[in-house]
Formats: structure tokens, sequence, C-alpha cells
């Protein structure tokens, strides 16, 4: 079992609000596709980012602070629609490449704390994955007991779902060919970065509106899924080359390996 995310940066242009990458996403989906024909024992969840969709409507409403008044819900209602368009596409271009993918929309069943995720349905993605299908998730918005609103990282979905699933694999796959020990001067790529690195190094956040916290954030949540399965391989890698995604598929150590 492999969990795969495309992040919102390889798959839009983070700085140009709502507009995706169709091509690179075209050619993700090609790649994921010539991975499962080599090994049809090949079994996926995808994830993916919301980038120049979710994120820059989400930072109009402060949405990831919660929703109170009549204003607050009718943005939430804005960042759902837009974080449910860019995985309409990628889900289309999924689905072009001959991939059964098929999407679960966190909003749907999620339900956050003071903006942590504690419940999310499992059985429905489960029972995808017997079926031979791509199940497909998403950053998204998700209702606070707390706060009225929260919205809901990817990593915090996939993060939920592998404490239940147990992928032996995590891929994090973005522009970034791993992680910098210096950033944003993109110094020192790091093959491999331990908690215990954390503190020497520079992480900051993304170049772009991010209001899931950027490389340090997806950083400290890839340690958290890393800590959730003993011996899982966790590693952030470029998508951006054509062939790297299948390459990472199909075994090999691209990029930063984070160890817990």
């Amino acid at each position: 079992m492999i969990f795969l995310k495309l992040g919102g940066s390889l798959i839009t242009q983070k700085d140009q609000p709502r507009t995706a990458r169709p091509g690179t996403i075209a050619r993700l989906a090609s790649e994921i596709a010539a991975a499962r024909e080599a090994d049809p024992r090949l079994q996926l969840l995808l994830g993916h980012g919301s980038g120049s969709f979710g994120h820059h409507v989400a930072a109009q409403y402060g949405t990831q602070e919660g929703a109170r008044s009549a204003a607050d819900w009718r943005g939430f209602a804005q960042v759902w629609r837009a974080a449910q368009q860019i995985n309409r596409l990628v889900v289309d271009l999924l689905c072009e490449a001959g991939l059964p993918a098929i999407s679960f929309p966190p909003s749907a069943s999620a339900l956050c704390a003071s903006g942590r995720l504690v419940q999310l349905a499992v059985e429905p993605i489960q029972r995808a994955l017997q079926a031979g299908l791509l199940p497909v998730v998403y950053g998204d918005v998700a209702f606070d007991q707390h706060q009225g609103a929260a919205i809901v990282s990817t990593e915090q979905v996939l993060s939920y779902l592998a404490r239940s699933l147990k992928p032996k694999r995590l891929l994090l796959a973005g522009l970034e060919p791993g992680v910098y020990a210096q950033y944003p001067q993109r110094t020192g790529l790091l093959s491999a970065l331990r908690a215990a690195d954390l503190e020497h190094t520079a992480l900051a956040t993304a170049d772009a509106t991010d209001v899931t916290g950027g490389m340090a954030a997806k950083v400290r949540q890839a340690l958290e899924i890393a800590r959730t399965i003993h011996g899982m391989e966790v590693r952030i890698f470029s998508g951006e080359p054509p062939g790297n995604l299948e390459r990472a598929l199909r075994g090999e150590p691209l990029g930063t390996s984070i160890i817990p």
C-alpha cells in the first residue's frame, strides 16, 4: 500500500488564484497509470493539495480560524467550491489516463476539534481499495466542534487514514527536489531528515499563500505520519521532472527521506 500526495504547488500555479496546471496533472496521471500497469498488485491511495484554488479563498475568508457569522459560512462554502473544482479536474484527468479514480471529499465525513481532525469515514475508502479502485482525497473544509469550521490539510487526512490502512510508503510529490537545510536560499539538499535535525534546519513557509503552513508544516506532518506506522518509508521529492513520479512509485529512492 502506497500513499501518494500531489502537492498544490505541483498541480496549480500557487501565485495565480484558481489556476491549474492541466498538462502537468495529465502527465502525472499517465505516470501513475504506467506504474500500475507495470505492477498490477500496486495498491495506491492518492491525495492532492488545493494550491491556488483553496488556499487563496481560505485566506480571504479566514476559514482556518473558524466560522461564526453568516459571512464566515458563505466563505466556508466558497472554499469548499474551490477545493472541489481542482479535485474534479484531477479526477477527470486520472480517469482520462485509464485510472479507476473515485473521489472521497473529506468535508462529507470529517469532524474537527480546534482545527484537529478527530473523525473521518474510513470504511468506504477501504472498500474502494479492495475493489481495485483508486481513492482520491484532498485538502478541504470541515466542520469543527469548537470553532465552527476548519481547514483540513491533505497531510492531516493521510495521517488519519494511515492508522487504519497502514501504508508501507508515503510519497509527497511537490516542486522542490526534497528538503533543503537552508530555505528559501535552496542550499544543502538533504538526503534524509530526522526529527532531531529540525532545530538545525531553516525551514520557511511557502513562497505563495498557503493556509496549511508551507514546507515547515509539511515536514512536521510527514514526521507525524512516519511515527504512526513503524518502518514506513516517507519521502519528499519533486514530481516536476517527467518520469520522476513513476520512478518513485516503482521504488526508486528520490528526494529526502523523512525519519522519525
